[in-house]
C-alpha cells in the first residue's frame, strides 16, 4: 500500500478512514498532525523533498470501550471508567447497536431509497453551495479550512454566542485551538439550517460534538 505519507498525499480533497482506532499505534496518529492542521504533506529523499497538498476530512470508527458493550442494553460491559476514558476524544458522534434500530424492508426500500436519505443529501449539498460562494475569493472551498482570518469575517457572534462560547471555554478547559475549531463546526451547522447568522443552538451543537464524552459520566 506504500508509506502512510504516500497515501495521504493520495486524499488530497478526500476522506481517509480509520478502522478501529485505538489500534493504530502512536507514531501514525501524530504523523496525521501536521497534514491535518496545515493541510499538506512534506515528503523527504536523498536528493529532493515535495510538499503536496493534503487536505482531507479523517474519519474514523472504533467501539465505545474494548470489549465494546459500553452503554449496551443487551449486553454488560466489564471495562473499567478509565479505560473507557482513553476511547474518548475530540470531535465525534455516537452510533446506536443496529439490532436497536427496526429493519427496513429491503424488496421496497433500497439503500437509495431510505426515508429522509435524498432530504439529507440535499441540505449537505446546499451547505456545500453556500460555502463555495461565501469562499470564492479565499482560495479555500469550505469552513473546515478557515484561518483566524476568515473566522473573524464569516463567524460573527452575537453577546448571547459569545456568553455560550465563554461558559464552555471556562467549564471545560477548552484551548484557544479548540475555540476556532467549535465555531468551524457552529459555522457549518449554520449552514446545514440554512441560517446567514451563527446563533446560541448552533454554538451549543458544536460545543456538544466536542464534549460527548462528558456525556457518559452525566
Amino acid at each position: 500500500m506504500g508509506s502512510f505519507r504516500d497515501r495521504v498525499s493520495l486524499a488530497h480533497t478526500g476522506v481517509l478512514f480509520l478502522d478501529e482506532l485505538p489500534e493504530s499505534t502512536g507514531n501514525v496518529l501524530e504523523v496525521m498532525r501536521q497534514p491535518l492542521e496545515d493541510g499538506t504533506v512534506c515528503i523527504a529523499r536523498a536528493a529532493m523533498s515535495l510538499t503536496p497538498s493534503a487536505r482531507f476530512i479523517l474519519a474514523a470508527a472504533m467501539n465505545p470501550c474494548p470489549c465494546g458493550y459500553y452503554n449496551d442494553r443487551s449486553r454488560e460491559c466489564n471495562c473499567t471508567p478509565p479505560i473507557i476514558q482513553l476511547h474518548l476524544e475530540d470531535l465525534r458522534t455516537g452510533l446506536t447497536s443496529t439490532s436497536m434500530f427496526p429493519r427496513f424492508n429491503t424488496k421496497s426500500c433500497g439503500p437509495h431509497h431510505r426515508p429522509g436519505t435524498r432530504r439529507r443529501f440535499e441540505t449537505g449539498c446546499r451547505a456545500r453551495t453556500t460555502q463555495l460562494g461565501r469562499f470564492k475569493t479565499d482560495r479555500i472551498y469550505c469552513n473546515a479550512q478557515m484561518a483566524p482570518r476568515q473566522i473573524r469575517a464569516y463567524c460573527k457572534l452575537s453577546g448571547d454566542c459569545e456568553r455560550w462560547l465563554e461558559r464552555a471555554m471556562t467549564q471545560q478547559g477548552l484551548t484557544a485551538r479548540a475555540h476556532d475549531r467549535i465555531l468551524r463546526v457552529a459555522r457549518t451547522v449554520a449552514d446545514l439550517g440554512g441560517a446567514a447568522a451563527i446563533d446560541p443552538k448552533h454554538i451549543a451543537e458544536a460545543i456538544q460534538y466536542r464534549t460527548l464524552d462528558r456525556t457518559y459520566w452525566a
